[in-house]
């Protein structure tokens, strides 16, 4: 098997097993009533809040899809919305306390995987493996936008 092939393997495997592994991590009977995406929507919500704006921006969805997804967290209690004393077309949302509990879990998950991969690294290698997943993430956020 060449490197190219092994590489592409990796890449294919690791993206379906993070997706499973972290839904199994995060999503515990604590969690049960949300998904894998609202976990997501809760991390771009972040500990300090922030806009709709800036958060469908951050996870690259549309505000329809957004609101659909932020609907379900308030009414869950993750996350509550305020519009803007200034500009009433912004509406901004914080999370509640039992959002900031779930953030902490998933943040718990992240921290875990990532001291995990750079136990076994040195320095140098640490150095390459961080630019090859900037390489990796360019290439994504490019995706499509060539032409």
């Amino acid at each position: 098997m060449s490197a190219r092939e092994t590489i592409n393997g990796v890449l294919v495997y690791l993206f379906n097993e993070i997706w499973e592994l972290e839904e199994q991590a995060i999503i515990t009977e604590e969690f049960k009533d949300i998904t894998n995406n609202d976990m997501h929507v809760i991390e771009a919500v972040g500990l300090e809040g922030n806009n709709m704006s800036a958060i469908a921006k951050k996870l690259n969805i549309t505000m329809g899809s957004l609101s659909t997804a932020m609907n379900s967290l308030v009414k869950k209690h993750y996350a509550e919305r305020n519009r803007s004393e200034r500009d009433r077309r912004v509406v901004n949302i914080r999370l509640t306390a039992k959002g900031r509990k779930a953030y902490a879990s998933h943040r718990e998950f992240h921290d875990r995987m990532t001291d995990a991969v750079l136990a076994h690294l040195n320095e140098e290698q640490v150095k390459v493996l961080a630019q090859a997943l900037e390489n990796l993430t360019d290439f994504f956020k490019n995706y499509g936008k060539e032409s």
